[in-house]
């Protein structure tokens, strides 16, 4: 049986061991997105703490889906040279990475973005605030393209793989969640009408970056509330996400977010969800939520719940958090 510190191959990508800092936001960037010296120091320091894979925070594929003032940004070329330092100061610290693609969607404000919020239909993501403006059949071709452009940036910066963000209350999530997505046409109703957006950004990125390139999807498993996607339905969409081209799922909340309040001082708070999508698919799964114990981690491994665990709010509160653990481990072998 695998352990954490056990190292594994995804695709041309071999990673140490099975630790992962998932991506956390840190609003570093100036107003353009751009990458500056707190990006550097904040990501090196905990590669060189033997953390295997860093997941860039989310970063922006248009203005428009831009979240916070602050957030990276992966919209424009004039951005590629910073990104490309961000990932040199990954590799040298000996960590792989990847980039996260993101859009808002609903889950911005028109502060923030310049416009007014677009989603799938004019429900709002809960607690997040205003009636979004649903998107017409071309604008939705836009953003595959968009999808597409900062996937080309993210490989020219030379990250190792790529994170396309399904997950936390954002665009392709509010497609997926029922809750959101009430829509008639070819991009809602159905599970597979609901999911098309997501596959077609699937099938752009993947055509972009080459059959070789390791591709992520951060998966809102389920929104954990009343007519949203629950896990019965995410268990028949996980084998076709990696039909269409995913190489690993990186499990987590729908429009609950990353961090729902039912689950706080709940250890592995998103593991079940993680176990359960691992059953129906043949790729690696990430487990994330709550996880800050060196033991606990190597059991959700251990005991083949996931392939991978993230350590988020820990490695946030003590960079050195990923070579203790596996000290521990070893001097408790």
């Amino acid at each position: 049986m695998p352990k954490l510190s056990d190292p594994l191959v995804i695709k041309n990508m071999e990673l140490k061991n099975r630790i992962v800092m998932p991506p956390m936001a840190n609003d570093f960037s100036g107003p353009e997105g751009e990458v500056n010296d707190r990006h550097l120091e904040h990501y090196r320091r905990r590669a060189e703490a033997e953390v295997a894979l860093m997941i860039v925070e989310h970063s922006y594929v248009t203005p428009e889906g831009k979240l916070s003032a602050r957030q990276l940004g992966i919209y424009d070329d004039s951005l590629v040279s910073g990104l490309s330092i961000l990932a040199e100061a990954i590799r040298g610290a000996g960590a792989k990475s990847t980039i996260q693609l993101t859009h808002a969607g609903a889950s911005t404000t028109d502060e923030i973005c310049g416009c007014q919020p677009v989603g799938p239909s004019d429900v709002a993501v809960p607690g997040r605030g205003a009636i979004p403006r649903p998107l017409g059949i071309d604008e939705i071709k836009d953003l595959t393209r968009a999808h597409r452009e900062g996937a080309r940036r993210a490989k020219e910066a030379g990250f190792d793989s790529i994170e396309i963000h399904g997950a936390h209350g954002f665009l392709l999530n509010q497609f997926v969640s029922p809750y959101t997505n009430r829509r008639t046409d070819q991009y809602g109703g159905t599970t597979g009408n609901r999911l098309r957006l997501t596959l077609e950004v699937i099938a752009a990125v993947r055509e972009e970056v080459g059959p070789g390139y390791p591709l992520f999807y951060r998966f809102g498993a389920s929104d954990f509330m009343e007519g949203g996607l629950a896990i019965d339905e995410a268990r028949l969409i996980a084998p076709m996400l990696t039909e269409a081209g995913i190489d690993v799922l990186d499990v987590s909340g729908g429009l609950c977010g990353s961090r729902p309040k039912e689950f706080a001082g709940v250890p592995g708070f998103f593991v079940p969800l993680a176990q359960s999508i691992k059953e129906v698919v043949d790729v690696p799964v990430i487990a994330v939520g709550g996880i800050v114990e060196a033991a606990f981690a190597n059991s959700v491994i251990e005991e083949g719940k996931a392939d991978l665990v993230a350590v988020g709010r820990a490695l946030l509160k003590n960079p050195d958090w990923a070579r203790q653990a596996l000290q521990e481990l070893k001097g408790n072998a």
